[in-house]
C-alpha cells in the first residue's frame, strides 16, 4: 500500500527543486515513489501537468519502432514508420500512467495562481529520512489512519526556515492514506 502526498509550493520552480531531491533520495535507496508529478495552476485557471514519463512522446517512439518491423515487411518502412508513430502517440495520450490525472486536475483547482502542488506516492520508506528543510514542517490532512499525527506548528515551522510572521508560509501537504497509483 502507499500513502500519496501532495505538496503546495508557492513556485514550480520550488516543487520541482523538491522533485530532484526526492529522486535522489530514490537513487539512494531511502524512498521508493512511483511516480512524482507537478500540478501547475495557470493564469487563465488550467491545470498543467508536468510528468516524469512523457506517454505521448513514449508511444510516438514504440510506435514508430513497431511501424518500421511492419513497413519492412510490406517493402514501405517510410509509411510504417510514419502511420506507427501516429497511432503510438495517440495511444500514449489516451494513457494514464501512475498517478490518476482527474483526481490530481481536481484537488489542484483549488490552486491560487502561479502555485504548484507536487504529487507523489510514497511506497515505502523507513521513516527517519525525509527532505531536508520539509522534514516536520507540514501541516497535513491524514484521511483514514486513526492515531496519525495531525501536523506541526506552522509558525515554528517558518521561522526554521528563517520566515517570521509575514515570510514565507510553510509548504502544505495532503497525504491520502492507502491512495494506490492507478
Amino acid at each position: 500500500m502507499s500513502d500519496l502526498v501532495a505538496i503546495v509550493y508557492p513556485t514550480e520552480a520550488k516543487a520541482e527543486e523538491v522533485r530532484t531531491r526526492l529522486l535522489k533520495l530514490q537513487k539512494e535507496y531511502l524512498i521508493t515513489i512511483s511516480d512524482a508529478v507537478i500540478a501547475v495552476k495557470a493564469e487563465n485557471g488550467n491545470i498543467k501537468l508536468n510528468q516524469l514519463v512523457n506517454t505521448t512522446a513514449t508511444g510516438a517512439i514504440t510506435g514508430s519502432f513497431w511501424g518500421l518491423l511492419v513497413g519492412v515487411l510490406f517493402l514501405n518502412p517510410i509509411i510504417g514508420v510514419a502511420v506507427g508513430a501516429a497511432s503510438g502517440a495517440l495511444g500514449g495520450a489516451l494513457s494514464d500512467f501512475g498517478i490518476n490525472d482527474s483526481f490530481m486536475k481536481e484537488l489542484s483547482a483549488s490552486l491560487h495562481t502561479g502555485n504548484a502542488a507536487l504529487f507523489a506516492p510514497d511506497q515505502e520508506h523507513d521513516g527517519r529520512q525525509g527532505v531536508e528543510g520539509n522534514q516536520g514542517c507540514r501541516r497535513s490532512r491524514v484521511e483514514n489512519v486513526p492515531g496519525r499525527d495531525q501536523g506541526k506548528d506552522p509558525a515554528r515551522c517558518a521561522r526554521q526556515r528563517g520566515g517570521a510572521a509575514g515570510g514565507l508560509k510553510p509548504p502544505t501537504a495532503y497525504r491520502r492514506a492507502g491512495a494506490a497509483a492507478s
